[in-house]
């Protein structure tokens, strides 16, 4: 097995990239690999130019940003106790984009992407990040599907 120096794991904070983020995790811990921790603010629709009462759209970026930076503080203070190897990334962008940029621009050797496993019109309605990326990356592409509760 090739070994890794660097992975990059994609998170949106839902269970399905949580889960993805404990597989990069443990192949980090597994390599002695450094961990890139990315999340990307997909870029908002633009409302300049729009009758769009008590929103400034440049607050609004800014508000989505602090939210963002908040959330990921909170993610990795609860999830990287004991793990140091780790270089946490918010950038804002198109995320099937940014996550193979921030890939190649960090030297990832792997990326790790969670799937919710969408199909049908679900699919074609929301697309998929995953799908997207394992179609135009470079590099390796790791996709950990989040196993559903059979209630």
């Amino acid at each position: 097995m090739k070994d890794f120096s660097t992975v990059l794991v994609a998170v949106d904070f839902s269970d399905s990239s949580d889960n993805a983020f404990q597989m990069a995790l443990a192949m980090a811990i597994r390599f002695s690999a450094r961990l890139l921790v990315l999340h990307v603010i997909n870029e908002p629709v633009d409302l300049r130019g729009f009758y769009v009462p008590h929103i400034s759209f440049e607050k609004l970026e800014e508000e989505i940003e602090e939210g963002a930076k908040k959330m990921m503080e909170s993610f990795c203070r609860r999830n990287l106790t004991t793990f140091e190897n780790f270089e946490c990334l918010i950038v804002p962008g198109l995320p099937y984009e940014q996550i193979i940029q921030q890939a190649e621009e960090k030297s990832a050797d792997l990326i790790v992407l969670g799937t919710h496993g969408r199909t049908g019109l679900d699919h074609v309605l929301f697309g998929s990040t995953a799908e997207k990326v394992v179609r135009k990356s470079p590099v390796p592409v790791l996709t950990v599907r989040l196993e559903e509760d059979s209630a």
